[in-house]
């Protein structure tokens, strides 16, 4: 996906009309337009402003690198699990691993 479909995206998930996110982050009403019909790319500097905006890393705005498919909230919630205890690590981990393995398990035997 390109980076003016994910800004697409992202704004009709916060139901943010093309101004609302021209008011958010700085960047002007008709940029957004053209960075949503790809006319245009956004300098670092907008995509970093139109990222803040949307509470989301870099990454995850042009839908490329390590940290793509996480919004900014997931990414300080990994770095302070990764803060923690070994012990507390260890048991929220395995509470994590139980989820996922009991959510593909119903994914499974659903299809």
């Amino acid at each position: 996906m390109n980076t003016g479909n994910i800004i697409t995206e992202l704004r009709k998930q916060m139901s943010w009309s093309q101004t609302d996110l021209a008011d958010k982050s700085g960047i002007s009403r008709v940029m957004i337009g053209k960075y949503e019909r790809s006319e245009a790319s956004p300098s670092i500097e907008a995509a970093k402003k139109i990222a803040d905006a949307f509470q989301v890393s870099l990454d995850y705005l042009v839908g490329e690198g390590l940290n793509a498919k996480f919004d900014k909230k997931t990414l300080k919630r990994l770095e302070a699990l990764m803060l923690l205890e070994e012990d507390k690590k260890n048991v929220l981990l395995d509470l994590i691993d139980t989820y996922i393995r009991d959510f593909k398990t119903r994914q499974a035997h659903a299809s």
